[in-house]
């Protein structure tokens, strides 16, 4: 898979009913083609892909930069597959803000209307990928986005995304499960989003796994002495170069998070982090303690690392063209019922047009 960096810098403005409504039907009927030529499974391949995500959204109508195309490009698949039905064999949950909350019960529920016996590992699955994102990546983005991808093997994609209320940067963040071996070293299928970003604390880098595990060490130990030893860190006149800052913590609430790994000690870090309560302030205390104490020094390392086929919301390069846009989904519908009766030569066509573009592209204007 290619790897890169790409800014996504936050727009105002959303995109109004109309162009949602085209997106459900044509992110539909895309699906649909891309899952019977394909299989479910590998159309996750595709949603965690960075840039076929983006180009995606851009084909469904979005600039390439246009706020909001990953939390509505998202929302119209959602939508899509909702309308389709389970048959598909794909199933989306979650969403943006309060929506993002409703991720567990809405996986159970596929889970328990199919009878697969998957819903607690991937709900626990959401819940990781989401308080990794959120806590053991420090880069100053926000998470308001979680959008959970499954098939009934158990194959999984999440697609979700923070802001960074400082600089106006939207930042990407894509899994899949066949590509994480560890939920807590490396796991990422791909970042997306503004590589000049003041230091941030990455616990999930390679480099970060003495201090992951020092950290544990450091959970099972009295929060009192803990705590004393954070008040002690909090007085100090600590080095510019130092890279984790002392900051003001509320001892009392992290006395309080302290308490509970104290009684139920975690046995690694993933357990750490699945522990209620426990969020970013109280993990860099304990990375603050583990250099401090152990001199487990964790990473610091970034994360990070189209075209226009139907116009843009924002009209760039030019306004959404509906009448090209329903020829499209008009196109895409005949190729699915044609399909569906055997006639899959529309489908070759189509594939082999695609190839062909790609080995002879338009000259530029």
């Amino acid at each position: 898979m290619k790897t890169g960096v790409a800014h996504l810098p936050l727009h105002g403005g959303k995109a109004p009913r109309w162009l949602f409504e085209k997106m459900v039907t044509l992110s539909g009927a895309i699906l649909e083609l891309m899952v019977m030529d394909q299989g479910p499974d590998k159309v996750l391949d595709y949603l965690s892909n960075p840039f076929w995500f983006q180009a995606f959204g851009c084909v469904l109508g979005f600039d390439w930069h246009s706020s909001g195309l990953t939390t509505t490009t998202c929302g119209a698949v959602k939508e899509a597959l909702k309308k389709r039905g389970l048959d598909m064999g794909l199933f989306a949950a979650g969403g943006k803000g309060k929506t993002s909350r409703k991720t567990p019960d809405e996986i159970t529920s596929v889970c328990d209307t199919l009878g697969l016996s998957l819903g607690e590992a991937l709900v626990q699955t959401s819940r990781l990928v989401a308080k990794v994102d959120s806590a053991a990546v420090q880069d100053g983005y926000q998470l308001y986005h979680h959008a959970f991808f499954f098939t009934r093997s158990g194959k999984w994609a999440v697609v979700q995304q923070g802001m960074h209320a400082g600089n106006r940067y939207a930042r990407r963040y894509h899994w899949l499960s066949d590509a994480v071996s560890s939920f807590v070293d490396e796991p990422h299928k791909a970042i997306l989003g503004n590589h000049r970003q003041e230091t941030i604390l990455n616990l999930v880098a390679r480099r970060s796994r003495p201090s992951r595990d020092a950290m544990v060490t450091l959970a099972a130990q009295s929060p009192e002495r803990l705590v004393t030893e954070i008040k002690k860190i909090d007085t100090l006149s600590l080095p510019r170069h130092h890279p984790i800052h002392a900051e003001t913590f509320r001892p009392a609430h992290l006395e309080k998070t302290l308490l509970t790994t104290y009684e139920t000690p975690p046995e690694g870090f993933e357990e750490l982090l699945l522990i209620r309560g426990l969020g970013p302030k109280t993990l860099r205390a304990l990375a603050l303690l583990s250099e401090v104490m152990f001199g487990e020094i964790p990473s610091f390392r970034e994360p990070a690392v189209y075209s226009f086929a139907h116009g843009g919301k924002d009209g760039h390069p030019y306004p959404v063209d509906l009448k090209t846009y329903q020829n499209s989904i008009d196109t895409l519908d005949r190729c699915i019922q044609q399909a569906r009766l055997g006639r899959g030569d529309k489908v070759k066509s189509l594939k082999a047009l695609a190839a062909f573009t790609k080995r002879n592209p338009a000259p530029s204007c």
